[in-house]
């Protein structure tokens, strides 16, 4: 029984190949079947209620449109194309038949957002939770490395050992820097991510991003910072990134992008400090065979 009276039943939540499987509850891939005790936040259940909203195939809780063969076998609409439209359990074709009582069963009960494990507390009717899990704050954030593709997702402290160990990324205490950037033959440049920097302080950590693309039929350089956290936080901070030599300076100032931008994202808004390619020369110096830019920042907390 929780502080808020309500009694809790775990559910399992998980995919795979189709078939009917039996029950195993592990885990983050767990969701819980929230029922109050006096009614308030939805129906009264049993273990009679979640058997009969648990999909025979993924095991997950059922929601509209649920279907149903001839015999009252039911499934969800996902495993319904997965089964090639034939039931699980007696072999009979599914066709179109709604089970209509279980579907108002499904609307009525609420259950706790996906993200709990995570920290959510939320609680919610299942259309408004699925609203709800779109922009929920604990929900996992997308890897911020873009030198190659990266579909891992998780929390920051996950992601941050993540880049450390998968992509061996620099990581640095301190919130000033002075990153040296070179590349033999600036004259050949491709859409590519350079660099990719943490710098840990007030707390947080911020991923500094250095690369060189084609903007319209230009070449630029590119340097701009995002913030591993959500945007409320993000907003409560500033940076600063310079760069020049003889006796000239080039200077942005701005607000980190929270990483729930996508790099490209961020990168195409143009929201950074950015060098064309004859610039960035004339700052390396020489003979201009040779790029050699040297980028400083600092990042501080704004005065609420």
């Amino acid at each position: 029984m929780g502080s808020n009276g309500n009694i809790y039943q775990d559910v399992i939540e998980s995919g795979g190949e189709y078939g009917v499987k039996s029950t195993n509850i592990e885990g983050r891939s767990c969701l819980r079947l929230c029922v109050s005790a006096g009614g308030r936040h939805g129906m009264t259940s049993n273990s009679a209620v979640h058997e009969l909203l648990e999909c025979p195939v993924c095991l997950s809780m059922m929601h509209p449109p649920i279907h149903q063969c001839p015999n009252g076998h039911t499934i969800c609409v996902v495993c319904k194309s997965k089964v090639q439209n034939v039931c699980p359990i007696c072999r009979q074709e599914l066709g179109n038949i709604r089970c209509l009582a279980l579907e108002k069963v499904a609307e009525s009960i609420e259950l706790p957002c996906k993200y709990h494990y995570l920290g959510c507390q939320d609680i919610f009717p299942y259309q408004s939770r699925l609203r709800h899990e779109e922009n929920c704050k604990f929900r996992g954030y997308n890897c911020p490395y873009a030198g190659t593709e990266c579909f891992v997702t998780g929390d920051i402290p996950f992601l941050v050992a993540h880049l450390k160990a998968d992509h061996n990324v620099d990581m640095h205490d301190g919130s000033t820097f002075n990153h040296r950037y070179v590349k033999p033959n600036p004259h050949e440049i491709e859409n590519a991510t350079w660099m990719l920097t943490i710098f840990y302080c007030y707390g947080y950590q911020f991923c500094l991003h250095f690369e060189a693309f084609h903007l319209g039929m230009a070449p630029v350089y590119m340097a701009f910072l995002r913030f591993m956290g959500d945007e409320n936080d993000a907003s409560k901070f500033s940076y600063s990134l310079e760069v020049g030599a003889n006796g000239r300076k080039l200077k942005w100032q701005g607000v980190p992008r929270s990483i729930r931008d996508s790099h490209k994202t961020v990168r195409d808004s143009l929201d950074g400090l950015i060098i064309t390619r004859n610039i960035a020369l004339f700052f390396s110096g020489g003979d201009r065979r040779q790029l050699k830019l040297k980028v400083a920042g600092r990042i501080w907390r704004e005065q609420s």
